[in-house]
């Protein structure tokens, strides 16, 4: 591996780092939290995710990380549309569930809240402070995750009418779970 520093090269050493550790280390990273809703009918499924991020806006997209091992990634490959749903500070219970929490798995994590089914037929939490309808655009596949680009076909804000309630819930959602047991339920 080499690194380029102000026109000079340096060589760097492959470094081993604690997987554990290094995830720790990256909940501390603020930022907002949603659900990533994907697949229709009983074909569906989702995830709780803070790896979100606008990547262009000509053409409108955003990127996802998504770990390849998640129940997601297929049901994703399969259908070509995903939903980013950003959860406001009362959803917290929404963001466990698409974590798994509980042993929630695939249509079981749509329970106890109200969706809306959107133009490419993937399912939009019906109070999320804003929704993006996204169309797959491209996965690019490094290490244990897929970089998912999204193009966004429409956008749903929701409309909140106190200022104090459009807060982004931006939460270090703590492990109720070891380690060992998580990579056992991935999502």
């Amino acid at each position: 591996m080499a690194v380029f520093y102000n026109g000079a090269r340096a060589v760097c050493h492959e470094l081993t780092v604690d997987a554990d550790l290094f995830k720790d280390s990256m909940r501390h990273l603020a930022g907002a939290v949603s659900v990533i809703t994907v697949g229709r009918g009983n074909d569906r499924t989702g995830f709780t995710a803070t790896s979100v991020s606008s990547l262009a806006i000509d053409p409108p997209s955003v990127i996802v990380s998504l770990n390849r091992d998640s129940s997601s990634w297929p049901v994703l490959q399969r259908h070509g549309t995903f939903c980013v749903n950003v959860l406001a500070h009362d959803q917290r219970h929404v963001a466990e569930s698409f974590a798994g929490r509980g042993g929630r798995r695939g249509v079981e994590r749509y329970q106890d809240a109200h969706w809306r089914e959107l133009a490419t037929g993937t399912l939009a939490l019906g109070n999320a402070l804003t929704v993006l309808d996204c169309e797959l655009d491209d996965a690019i596949e490094r290490h244990s995750h897929g970089i998912v680009i999204g193009r966004v076909r429409v956008i749903s804000p929701h409309q909140q009418k106190n200022e104090a309630s459009r807060q982004v819930t931006i939460a270090v959602i703590e492990p109720a779970i070891s380690a060992t047991d998580r990579k056992r339920m991935r999502p």
